[in-house]
């Protein structure tokens, strides 16, 4: 798979449950430097969990799923990559100890990376009160707290990159009692005027594209010769993500309604130019 063009290996959103199966994973994948990815949650603590437990949750009598759960199986899955020396990516952290069990990893150069959703760097879990499904999203929305150091953890380069966890779900499986919605949102078209209203223009490009190097996608200079491979964007100007900007299929976005800052126009890639209307 590596040798065809396979850059990681993981199961999203599905934890790998058997550390023993995880640590031969990262041993076998020391021999061609492959990258393992697991997925932070020990199913047997977040249980039947449907959103984050805290105070919240108690209001609105929905069942939690605790920080520790994610915890727990960081904190594991680091014990395993330190016993191996192999090279781990945990996907989408969204807890205040995730970030403080990660930093102290790479105090001691164990080879491991991270992403943090978008949606979890800017919306707590007090968004759950209207019981909008849009919202029902793994790991779920946590405390502003936990928001502060995520966004600490992405500033200092603990964490290494961030991502729109884009997952599309039909209207079926979303406009459906909350305890039995799917979990996620799409985010694609969101990523860029979200994070932007959170750091500055040079930091927000700079996290959505530094994830390249982590899993060998080489990015392609913008020089005479090379073929082009470009963004189209205003980053200035504020406004309110509406299902106007939505090109998706799927409509499921945790930011419908939410200010965003910048416009995105479209892209320059494959030998063609695709620009929204």
């Amino acid at each position: 798979m590596k040798n065809t063009g396979a850059i990681a290996f993981g199961d999203y959103q599905k934890p790998i449950e058997n550390p023993n199966l995880l640590k031969i994973a990262l041993q076998y994948a020391n021999n061609f430097d492959g990258l393992v990815c697991s997925f932070p949650q020990e199913n047997k603590i977040s249980g039947k969990g449907v959103m984050n437990e805290e105070i919240t949750s108690t209001s609105l009598g929905l069942k939690g799923l605790p920080n520790m759960a994610e915890e727990l199986q960081i904190a594991r899955d680091l014990f395993l990559l330190e016993y191996t020396d192999g090279k781990l990516h945990i996907p989408t952290i969204s807890t205040a100890k995730s970030v403080e069990l990660i930093r102290a990893a790479k105090q001691k150069k164990l080879n491991v990376s991270c992403s943090v959703a978008i949606h979890n760097l800017t919306l707590t879990d007090k968004n759950l009160t209207s019981f909008n499904t849009h919202f029902k999203v793994l790991p779920p929305l946590r405390t502003q707290k936990d928001i502060d150091a995520l966004i600490e953890g992405v500033k200092d380069g603990t964490i290494d990159m961030v991502t729109s966890d884009h997952n599309p779900i039909d209207i079926e499986h979303k406009k459906i009692e909350f305890d039995f919605a799917k979990y996620g949102t799409i985010g694609l078209e969101s990523a860029f005027g979200v994070l932007n209203t959170v750091f500055s223009t040079k930091k927000t490009i700079e996290i959505l594209t530094k994830g390249k190097d982590r899993f060998g996608i080489v990015s392609k200079p913008i020089q005479i010769g090379n073929k082009a491979d470009l963004s189209l964007f205003n980053p200035n100007g504020n406004n309110t993500f509406g299902l106007e900007n939505i090109i998706s299929t799927s409509k499921n976005s945790i930011f419908l309604n939410k200010p965003v800052k910048g416009k995105v126009y479209g892209i320059i890639a494959n030998n063609q130019m695709i620009v929204s209307k």
